[in-house]
């Protein structure tokens, strides 16, 4: 491709908003190109097997945000999440969502590498409640072989619920009563950050009501992969040594730090940007073409555009033409589907009526 061509091909690509991930999809080349300017405008310290450098920059700086005294850098957020819980647990059970990543999509590992017992509550929900929790540490002590509960997990959002978050309030109330029984408690924040502005919660007002949080690097501060746990000193400074037991010593993670450094600063500013300009592309929208945006409650960054089923599809198709990429549409019934929307920073590369105007063209309706 010529010089002009890939000029074009690159202002294309600014303009584009995807409502498809987390994130901002970069292609390797756009990686690549970012990764060269950061590397140009302040110099990168390497890491050494995932310690020093950058790698420690990013962590001290998650720390902060957090409102923790330390944290770690790990390669997933399976293994933060599975490192925390064998922390917190020491010997007991462990509650958790019955939807959630620890129990979902970890395969098993707390189980079968740690021999934790998780023990899920609240299947096809959000979350569990308070009453959910206290039925399940009294029915372990009055057994009759005495057990104890060591730690509770939270995820939040709640991916396979749709984005949906725990409200804080229930929150609270677990993690109070987990305090005064001595319990441990985790959150999976993989996705906090997202939540904040839809709830009006701050990221360190979650992370306060926990032992431990977990939160992902690459979902929307777009490095290729990563997690950071953060928690107390004296339960995360030598974790290294279990991380590199459990396969995590990655030799150099210096670019994926860097890029989440990179994507962190300014970020929580920006979000909220993109949240207002999503919710007021979405209004007009519907006021423009009756077109129905369905929410989670309480929810996140995730939506639902309710459409006919006839003409669905190339709907979908022509919101990519005019430079909005969509997921493919599923069946809400017998004659309704609905495509799913996320909110991510490329929302910000255009105003909102502009969005509308383009969704609105390609949907045809009204």
């Amino acid at each position: 491709m010529a010089l002009g061509g890939k000029r074009a091909e690159a202002a294309r690509s600014n303009e584009r908003v995807f409502l498809t991930g987390d994130g901002i999809p970069l292609t390797a080349r756009e990686r690549a190109r970012q990764l060269l300017e950061i590397t140009e405008k302040r110099d990168i310290a390497m890491d050494n097997y995932s310690l020093g450098g950058v790698v420690e920059e990013l962590e001290h700086r998650m720390a902060q945000l957090l409102g923790k005294e330390r944290a770690v850098f790990f390669a997933t957020g399976t293994l933060a999440n599975h490192m925390s819980v064998r922390l917190l647990a020491k010997g007991g059970r462990v509650l958790v969502q019955q939807e959630s990543h620890l129990y979902r999509d970890e395969g098993d590992c707390a189980q079968r590498l740690s021999a934790i017992n998780l023990v899920p509550l609240a299947p096809n929900k959000a979350t569990f409640t308070l009453a959910d929790v206290q039925e399940q540490v009294e029915a372990a002590e009055q057994g009759r072989v005495v057990m104890k509960v060591g730690a509770i997990s939270i995820e939040s959002p709640v991916r396979r619920q749709n984005g949906e978050v725990v409200p804080f309030s229930e929150m609270k109330a677990i993690c109070e009563y987990a305090r005064k029984r001595g319990i441990g408690t985790h959150l999976d924040g993989a996705r906090v950050f997202l939540a904040a502005p839809y709830t009006g919660v701050s990221v360190k007002q979650y992370a306060s009501l926990f032992d431990t949080v977990y939160v992902s690097t690459y979902k929307y501060f777009n490095s290729n992969f990563g997690a950071v746990l953060a928690g107390p000193d004296a339960m995360l400074k030598d974790l290294y040594h279990e991380r590199r037991m459990f396969g995590g010593g990655v030799p150099h993670c210096w670019a994926e730090a860097a890029m989440a450094l990179h994507f962190l600063d300014g970020f929580e500013q920006r979000y909220s940007q993109a949240v207002q300009t999503a919710e007021d592309a979405f209004k007009r929208l519907t006021k423009e073409t009756g077109v129905e945006v369905r929410r989670i409650k309480p929810g996140s960054n995730i939506a639902f555009l309710r459409l006919k089923k006839a003409g669905a599809d190339q709907a979908a198709d022509r919101l990519k033409t005019a430079g909005v990429t969509v997921e493919a549409p599923k069946a809400a019934g017998a004659d309704w589907c609905e495509i799913a929307v996320r909110t991510n920073e490329t929302i910000l590369r255009l105003p909102a009526d502009e969005i509308a105007r383009r969704m609105s063209g390609a949907l045809r309706v009204g």
